[in-house]
């Protein structure tokens, strides 16, 4: 038996996590989203998936099918604003947010582009911002709901070539324990999954071989998987969390501690 949302009340852990909830996952059209996706999905939710590239949207929702979820597919891009009024529209109230999508182009801050900065901040920060702000409400008067926005430990550490991106990811930290305060009497909950290095195609692709030196430098000598990641922010996004908001969930093998 496990604690349910409510004081004194308990729920059977047999039952799905997220059983007949609706539930919006930013950047699901490829790794830590998609596997986040499926992941819901298979406990019971009703999953949005939504991203900028279609085709790849459409795997995920397949996906999800032959996890034997449903999951319904909004093409949007969250670094346009008028995408994530449009989605937000679209998608309606939901029960659980995960606020996932990122961008993650590095440069010496003395060759960062004026563009490129504004980017990052627009899909990373703004983005998820004001998606919340237009979901929330519906959140608070239903007197219940989560948020889970998917940071990064690089919002904990520093880089040579990664300032504005570690710039974003502690914003979104930062956005995590002040929506925790903000809500928390409403019943909303809003905690942080930060991981570490993290085996997506994104990151393997763009890092090649200092990928691989930087997980193996990890305490557990390896990188994460997207289902890894997952499995942490289901943790967060059900009951079996009720009392836990303003939380940072590290996920990354121990190197922040290293």
């Amino acid at each position: 038996m496990a604690w349910r949302c409510g004081v004194g009340k308990f729920t059977d852990m047999s039952t799905k996590a997220l059983e007949n909830q609706k539930a919006l996952v930013t950047g699901a059209t490829s790794g830590i989203g998609r596997a986040i996706a499926v992941r819901f999905a298979q406990e019971g939710a009703t999953v949005y998936v939504t991203g900028r590239r279609a085709e790849l949207g459409k795997e995920t929702v397949e996906l999800v099918e032959q996890a034997g979820g449903t999951a319904h597919l909004v093409v949007a891009d969250i670094g346009d604003l008028d995408d994530v009024r449009r989605l937000a529209r679209e998608v309606g109230d939901v029960d659980v947010l995960v606020n996932n999508a990122a961008i993650f182009p590095f440069s010496p801050t003395p060759d960062q582009p004026v563009e490129t900065y504004d980017k990052i901040f627009d899909v990373n920060v703004r983005g998820a911002y004001f998606l919340t702000s237009a979901l929330v409400p519906a959140m608070v008067a239903k007197g219940r709901g989560v948020i889970v926005n998917v940071s990064s430990v690089a919002g904990q550490i520093g880089s040579a070539t990664g300032s504005v991106y570690h710039a974003s990811k502690a914003a979104m930290d930062g956005l995590t324990r002040s929506w925790a305060v903000e809500f928390g009497a409403a019943g909303v909950r809003v905690n942080s999954v930060a991981p570490g290095p993290i085996r997506t195609d994104a990151a393997v692709e763009q890092a090649r071989e200092v990928f691989e030196t930087f997980a193996a430098s990890v305490p557990l000598t390896r990188a994460g998987e997207p289902e890894e990641i997952a499995e942490a922010v289901l943790f967060l996004a059900s009951a079996r969390s009720s009392f836990i908001t303003g939380a940072v969930l590290n996920a990354d093998g121990g190197l922040v501690v290293a």
